[in-house]
């Protein structure tokens, strides 16, 4: 028999209280301890996490049963991230543990266990202060498995494999990690290549291989097969790709040998009202949303994410820009750094090496002293221990735009870096030749320079450093600085700069989704700057990115309305107000500014089937087409023509009084597996089905069937709704909620109800 691998994400207790019989309550994983704590205004760090107040310490128990202990066999207890602090105990006995929240860990838990019941008690600590600038959560968030294995077996964290192409073949270099006889397989699921050795590598070619792209992600299943003898004692499977990524100094990148530039978005980690609880099917459903809209990267911003996003990555092909940490001696993660950098930056390359999603390492960003002497060190130190773990790929570091002449400042004793890097302009270098020169300083110990924030100084980091490609790891949506004022607001919109020069690989826009934490004050209780919503609407500007980066003729019109309420945007994060809406009952004629978003030679538009004239794309600056129109209720209708033939239109119309619900859903099957989660939107509709965007009535949701509903969420961070609720206002004319299976077989019918109008139903056969 061969390794045994059992899910622990189910059967679980928790308490937040002394770790009492009477006070455990049950829970299943991924489990968020801290997203349905009550808002707390006034809590320590609130505006970094959401006000949710996330600090105590948590205790998480569960039986593991074991009907014999198998001789010759270890047992190992596998953690994919557990929100922080935490401390395992077997059955009384401390076996291990892991201080740093986003790292993975594996514990041999042999000589605890025993025949029949033994119990698992882990402590979570969330008392450590500061926590992290973003909505960081609390608890056993990941995925927990038990591993029954022989003594003599594969390590995953030891594997690693390698490419090479030679022509049109491929050859495969797989690193076993251990000194006992190996046979390995590759297969496509048609055709399968195998090698074996006895030495821990192994050399298979790959004749007319398929290669792994983002437009062609093509992924091998490799499995490993370790024998004692003739007995097979282990065997261990992984997804691999080939793919060859080359740098090339003011050419840019190329991927296959094909130039590639990143279309990206970075990312946090939570998902509304799941906390950081999030499993992958959720994350699978963002993912698309990115990639139908033409995004090709994420950057999983700052620290490693859970391994099945990277997964999903690998199969939907989304390249990934990984980092382990945020600040070093600063910020948050300065509780660890000292003691922990290394074991949890070789738990990030090594759990992480093998997937072909990931094109670039990042080992810190926004750091406070960058470009000093002490930060080079440090800089040096990280690359050095990293390409011990991989050299197969660029490393880098995320700049921020802010350069600090050395001070007499312990920065490690800063509690909020921002205010001070805000405050303390004495010591802000404004001089772009000295700010250039720091960059040069780290330009040494970097493969890819990641600027963040810096577009307008890209030409002068350039012909300072002409033998270095420049990557936007984090860009404006819409404002540009100017090279003498970074914090401008000038509407260049910053992929431009990508467009324009050759030497920029391209552009990773902050935020993908909006996120908890990092609230620019109460009421909003996160990042409202981004392309989607909490609950995965789109807004206006992803249109405008979809325009730059999908090849699929598209064409989109949003008009400005600067009624809405302010979602509490950070300035240049922020966009113009624009809506997908064309109801304005204030107004009889007022001229309404429009913006048109379109990837085709040209355009028209039409309101009430008269024509108004419009410039081409092309003549804008930033391929944005704006102009104004009188308001007349009606439809407003958008065409894009392309090679003089129409491809695709748009209409926008106004919308009577809402009478009905509707979910965008239409019936469907899903699979009796237990845990798995959705999120289902329901809208107002008028009589004629047009969306009511000003609508924000009530809606109660109701669940029937092996399903139950784990929360709601409208996109509204100013909300006061609580999200561990079965109702919620509309926003914006839309409302959505999570469901979770039973694991049962059936029939769950969803129902959506609002006072005064038509409820709607969804059904799922589960089977």
């Amino acid at each position: 028999m061969t390794r045994v691998v059992t899910n622990l994400m189910h059967d679980w207790e928790f308490t937040l209280k002394e770790p009492l019989d009477q006070n455990f309550e049950p829970v299943n994983l991924p489990h968020d301890w801290a997203i349905n704590a009550p808002i707390n205004r006034t809590m320590a760090q609130g505006l970094a996490q959401g006000f949710r107040d996330r600090w105590g310490i948590g205790w998480y128990r569960r039986v593991i049963a074991l009907e014999e202990m198998k001789e010759g066999y270890v047992y190992q207890l596998q953690f994919d991230g557990v929100y922080e602090n935490s401390t395992v105990l077997v059955n009384g006995k401390e076996a291990g543990g892991q201080k740093y929240g986003y790292s993975s860990f594996t514990l041999d838990i042999t000589d605890y266990l025993h025949k029949g019941e033994n119990r698992i008690l882990v402590k979570v600590d969330n008392m450590s202060f500061p926590a992290d600038r973003w909505y960081s959560g609390a608890g056993i968030y990941r995925t927990v498995k038990l591993l029954e294995l022989n003594e003599n077996h594969l390590k995953p964290e030891e594997i690693q494999v390698k490419t090479e192409m030679h022509g049109d073949a491929a050859i495969v270099t797989i690193f076993t990690g251990v000194s006992s006889h190996v046979k390995a397989s590759i297969s496509d699921g048609t055709i399968r290549f195998t090698g074996e050795s006895d030495n821990g590598m192994i050399r298979v070619e790959i004749p007319s291989v398929k290669l792994w792209s983002p437009d062609r992600p093509h992924l091998y299943h490799l499995e490993l097969s370790l024998f004692e003898g003739e007995r097979l004692a282990d065997a261990y499977g992984l997804r691999i790709g080939v793919r060859e990524i080359e740098m090339l100094a003011g050419k840019g990148m190329f991927i296959n040998g094909e130039l590639t530039k990143i279309k990206g978005l970075c990312i946090h980690q939570d998902a509304s009202c799941l906390g950081i609880a999030v499993p992958p099917e959720i994350w699978k459903e963002r993912l698309i949303k990115f990639k139908a809209m033409g995004c090709n990267a994420i950057r999983t911003a700052h620290h490693m994410p859970a391994s099945e996003i990277l997964d999903l990555c690998d199969e939907l092909g989304l390249l990934v820009y990984e980092e382990p940490f945020d600040k070093w001696t600063g910020g948050s993660y300065r509780r660890y750094f000292e003691t922990e950098w290394q074991n949890d930056l070789t738990c990030m390359v090594k759990r992480d090496r093998n997937h072909p999603c990931i094109f670039i390492w990042g080992v810190g960003n926004e750091v406070e002293n960058q470009g000093q002497a002490s930060m080079i060190n440090i800089l040096k130190m990280l690359r050095d221990h990293l390409l011990t773990l991989d050299d197969t790929r660029p490393i880098s570091y995320a700049m921020n735009p802010h350069f600090k002449y050395e001070s007499s400042v312990d920065l490690s004793q800063v509690k909020d870096i921002q205010q001070f890097v805000d405050e303390e302009s004495d010591t802000e270098i404004y001089n772009l030749e000295e700010r250039i020169e720091r960059i040069r300083r780290i330009s040494e110990h970097v493969d890819v320079l990641s600027c963040n924030y810096q577009e307008q100084w890209y030409p002068a980091i350039h012909e300072a450093m002409p033998d270095k490609l420049i990557l936007g790891s984090e860009t404006y949506q819409f404002f540009r600085g100017h090279p003498d004022q970074m914090q401008n607001y000038s509407d260049e919109v910053p992929w431009m700069d990508v467009e324009k020069h050759e030497y920029v690989i391209g552009g990773m826009l902050w935020t993908g989704i909006d996120y908890l934490g990092e609230s620019m004050g109460y009421p909003a209780k996160g990042w409202a700057g981004s392309l989607f919503s909490t609950n995965n609407e789109r807004k206006p500007l992803s249109y405008l990115y979809e325009s730059y980066w999908s090849e699929r003729p598209m064409v989109y019109l949003a008009v400005m309305d600067y009624s809405l309420q302010d979602e509490g945007a950070k300035e240049h994060w922020d966009t113009p107000r624009y809506a997908n809406h064309w109801n304005f009952p204030q107004f009889n004629k007022t001229v309404i500014p429009y913006m048109i978003a379109t990837n085709c030679d040209e355009v028209t538009l039409e309101l009430n089937g008269k024509q108004f004239y419009v410039q081409k794309p092309s003549a804008y600056p930033n391929k944005m087409i704006t102009g104004y129109l009188p308001y007349l209720p009606g439809t407003i209708t958008v065409r894009g023509f392309s090679n003089g033939e129409e491809t695709c239109q748009y209409t926008l119309a106004t919308a009577g009084p809402a009478v009905r619900l509707a979910f965008d859903t239409a019936d469907f099957s899903l699979e009796a597996k237990q845990g798995y989660q959705q999120l289902f939107t329901v809208r107002a509709k008028d009589r004629e089905g047009i969306s009511v965007f000003r609508e924000s009535s009530k809606v109660t949701f109701r669940v029937t069937g092996p399903a139950e509903i784990v929360g709601v969420d409208n996109g509204d961070l100013c909300s006061s709704e609580t999200y561990d609720n079965h109702w919620m206002h509309l926003y914006r004319g839309c409302v959505s909620t999570v469901i979770r299976l039973t694991g049962d077989k059936g029939r769950v019918v969803l129902s959506a109800f609002s006072e005064g109008m038509y409820h709607s139903d969804l059904v799922i056969s589960v089977v």
